[in-house]
C-alpha cells in the first residue's frame, strides 16, 4: 500500500505545481521570467501525465477517470507549449 500512496503523493505534487507556477508566471517581472515559470509548469504537466499513465496501468485509476484526467492533462500540455512558443517568438 505504501507504493500507492507514493504515486498519489507524486501525482498531487506535480499536478498542483502546474497551477502554482502558472500563478507565478502571471506576476512575472520579465518576459524571460514568464517563460521560465511556464516552462516549469510544462515540465510538471508532463510529469503529471506520466503518473496518470502509471497509475492507470497499475489499475489504480479506472478507465473513465483516467480518460478524463489524461485528456485534460494533454490539453494543458498543448496550451502551455503554444504559449511558451509564442512568447519566445515575441521576445
Amino acid at each position: 500500500m505504501r507504493k500507492v500512496n507514493i504515486s498519489y503523493q507524486q501525482l498531487l505534487r506535480s499536478g498542483t505545481s502546474i497551477g502554482a507556477n502558472i500563478e507565478k508566471a502571471d506576476s512575472a517581472q520579465t518576459k524571460k521570467d514568464f517563460i521560465a515559470k511556464l516552462s516549469i509548469s510544462l515540465k510538471e504537466a508532463k510529469e503529471t501525465h506520466y503518473w496518470l499513465r502509471l497509475m492507470f496501468e497499475c489499475n489504480y485509476l479506472d478507465e473513465k477517470m483516467y480518460k478524463s484526467l489524461i485528456d485534460e492533462c494533454e490539453e494543458l500540455i498543448m496550451l502551455l507549449t503554444s504559449i511558451i512558443k509564442t512568447s519566445r517568438q515575441n521576445l
